[in-house]
């Protein structure tokens, strides 16, 4: 089965994600976490809402392969 390829906009969008995320995961309890909580809502539904995706079947069939290729370009 041949890799989905994925605009370069779509791959730092998701690695934008990523970097939220692992941001809101690294805070302290006592750290107000408001902001990077909008940040990673916001960075989901321009993930959810970019025009690559067709509909919702191919979205989450390619999810993963979508994080694989923006971790590994993130290298």
């Amino acid at each position: 089965m041949a890799r989905p390829t994925f605009p370069p906009d779509l791959i730092r969008l998701q690695n934008d994600w990523i970097r939220a995320y692992d941001d809101l995961a690294q805070r302290s309890p006592a750290d107000s976490a408001t902001v990077p909580r909008r940040r990673l809502l916001l960075l989901s539904c321009r993930l959810i809402n970019h025009p690559h995706w067709s509909g919702p079947a191919e979205w989450r069939a390619a999810r993963t392969e979508l994080r694989r290729q923006a971790r590994t370009a993130e290298r």
